[in-house]
């Protein structure tokens, strides 16, 4: 086995170390996510390191079947992605727009007080 063989093996054991960690720490934010936004951006990850995974197989094996399936997975995982995110805001759990309805609120209940004082004072100022 000459250099660069060694090489390819260190380095491709040292990816398949590093990207199944950051896969097990991937499944954690997944599971316990506090809101579901962070839950679909895990699971974005979750393709992503997959993808990683199959490709550093595909490079120690030989194989070269293993990067026409991850990139099906990378158009699978877009589109599941897409279809989440659209979820989300159908559902309208979207942080952004619950962070503008509470500012709407406040806004309403600030501006209800001066509102009533106007019409007491005969107009606007």
């Amino acid at each position: 086995m000459n250099l660069s063989a060694q090489i390819l093996v260190l380095a491709t054991g040292f990816a398949l170390v590093v990207l199944s960690a950051a896969l097990l720490m991937t499944v954690w934010r997944i599971i316990r996510g506090p809101t579901l936004p962070d839950r679909v951006l895990g699971l974005d990850m979750l393709v992503a390191i997959a993808i990683g995974l199959i490709a550093v197989v595909a490079i120690r094996t030989g194989f070269n079947l293993y990067i026409d399936i991850a990139i099906a997975l990378g158009l699978v995982g877009f589109l599941a992605t897409v279809a989440f995110a659209r979820f989300v805001l159908a559902r309208g759990l979207s942080p952004e727009r619950a962070a503008v309805e509470r500012g709407a609120t406040e806004a309403r209940r600030v501006s209800a007080p001066r509102a009533a004082h106007r019409k007491r004072k005969g107009g606007r100022r």
